[in-house]
């Protein structure tokens, strides 16, 4: 069953929001507690030699049943987390449900896992006012939501909900079953706002401005990269920059982090040698002048902004390519990959110098290409769909020509495709070609693309002149 989220602000009093603040943090330490307890159960696990010879088995089950059974042993489970949890919660039984206790647990061990399973290089303990939200299990006992009085109650503080009369999409949300709430705190221009998140169960009610193609065999195909989504499709053929709207707040960004670290600098000159880098040994509190901590906060308040506008636009163009057609295609990519600096140490023939390592980092974490595809695809589950991931390494649909059915390797630099019927940009050409896969989505439909390839190059050539006379300069990998 697929769930949705609501969220309403919160309309509180200052001694309210104090209470908030303290409970807040006394979830913060049990958070803590929870994750270097089952921290230090760990590194004692991974001191025994049944460890070790476990490790050095061969991946299968013997190897995963032996790993099992000295999790057990050292009481490395959920389970053996919520039994260390039990006794805080009674102890702040007063500020916390049981329930939510052991939720705070269950969250650490999830942190954790990630270490243990090796997708994380490490653990990060929450600071103080770096906690932002807890939940309950259900909507039974605890932080709750009241239909009658429409509030949030939660240990003896009753705080209302705000919901616009003219809010159509929350009421319908309200017909369906309400699995639990969130309280979630958010720093808006320097204040605490406080919200509350309900997860339903169903699907979400449609906005009444939203189209959704009804169509589930119309087609759209999805060349995505770091900055930029080339879209293909019967209806229509797209070339756009991802979170176009951010731009001059990256700017604003940029400026910022410049200047906090002038500051960071000029307040801790014996943190640094002399080349610039910190000193590991030097163990010494860092000073943080009020200059410093309002330029914190001013960037702070810009990457909020950043995270909002980035979220819309990634909503509007998810709204977009449906109302194109519902058989979405893309490639399957690793973003993460991308993200990762090279390992590799390479020179530059040319002018002899060192290549830097760094490859997309920055660019993926400003336009979250993923979150992109994860938004599709789970509004296609909505409507009991999913988005189709193609075999990048078998279609190689930035290599292929449907034409000539051969391969061509080509270099990042080569934006244009040329062909008898006119130049193609070489994303939406991958598009076109990604939107003319076959079902096994292992190889390309070259008799369908054959026959859709007029009217997509002139979409195309459209696409073109519409970007062309845009009164802003284009990003250089669209080759425009």
């Amino acid at each position: 069953m697929t769930n949705f989220v609501l969220t309403l602000p919160l309309r509180t009093e200052k001694w309210q929001e104090d209470i908030l603040e303290k409970r807040l943090n006394i979830a913060r330490q049990i958070y803590n507690a929870c994750l270097g307890e089952v921290l230090s159960r760990y590194r004692a696990m991974q001191r025994q030699k049944e460890y070790g010879d476990a490790m050095n088995m061969e991946k299968g089950q013997e190897r995963n049943a032996a790993l099992y059974k000295l999790q057990k042993e050292f009481g490395i489970t959920k389970f053996d987390l919520n039994r260390y949890v039990k006794p805080m919660g009674q102890k702040f039984r007063q500020n916390l449900g049981s329930q939510m206790v052991q939720e705070i647990a269950e969250r650490a061990f999830s942190a954790f896992e990630k270490l243990m399973y090796g997708t994380a290089k490490k653990v990060r303990f929450k600071a103080y006012g770096e906690f932002f939200s807890v939940r309950e299990k259900g909507n039974a006992t605890g932080l709750r939501y009241f239909e009658d009085g429409n509030v949030i109650g939660w240990l003896g503080l009753t705080m209302p909900v705000i919901i616009k009369r003219s809010d159509e999409y929350a009421a319908g949300c309200f017909r369906n079953k309400l699995k639990f709430c969130r309280l979630v705190k958010k720093v808006i221009r320097g204040i605490n706002r406080y919200f509350v998140q309900m997860t339903f169960e169903g699907i979400p009610p449609q906005k009444h401005n939203r189209k959704v193609s009804q169509d589930q065999n119309a087609r759209v195909g999805l060349d995505i990269g770091v900055s930029t989504i080339a879209i293909a499709s019967e209806k229509d053929v797209k070339l756009l920059e991802l979170a176009e709207s951010i731009k001059v707040d990256e700017h604003r960004k940029k400026l910022l982090q410049r200047k906090l670290d002038r500051q960071r600098r000029a307040n801790n000159p014996g943190k640094y040698k002399e080349d610039g880098t910190i000193k590991k040994d030097n163990r010494e509190k860092w000073v943080k002048s009020k200059g410093y901590l309002k330029t914190k906060m001013e960037l702070a308040e810009i990457q909020r902004i950043i995270a909002e506008k980035r979220k819309q636009s990634h909503h509007r163009l998810a709204n977009y390519i449906l109302s194109l057609g519902l058989d979405v295609r893309v490639e399957a990519m690793s973003f993460k990959g991308l993200q990762r600096r090279a390992k590799e140490t390479t020179v530059n023939a040319e002018t002899g110098k060192t290549n830097r390592k760094k490859r997309f980092g920055k660019s993926i974490a400003n336009r979250a290409p993923g979150m992109l595809i994860t938004l599709i695809d789970n509004k296609l589950k909505y409507l009991g769909l999913a988005i189709k991931k193609i075999d990048t390494h078998k279609v190689k649909a930035s290599q292929f020509e449907h034409f000539t059915e051969t391969y061509e390797k080509k270099p990042l630099s080569r934006r244009w495709n040329k062909f008898p019927m006119g130049d193609v940009q070489r994303d939406m050409y991958s598009a076109f070609l990604i939107m003319n896969t076959k079902e096994n989505l292992k190889e390309i439909d070259v008799t369908r693309a054959s026959a859709a390839f007029a009217h997509f190059l002139e979409l195309h050539n459209k696409e073109i002149e519409r970007i062309k006379v845009l009164d802003q300069k284009q990003l250089s990998s669209m080759g425009i």
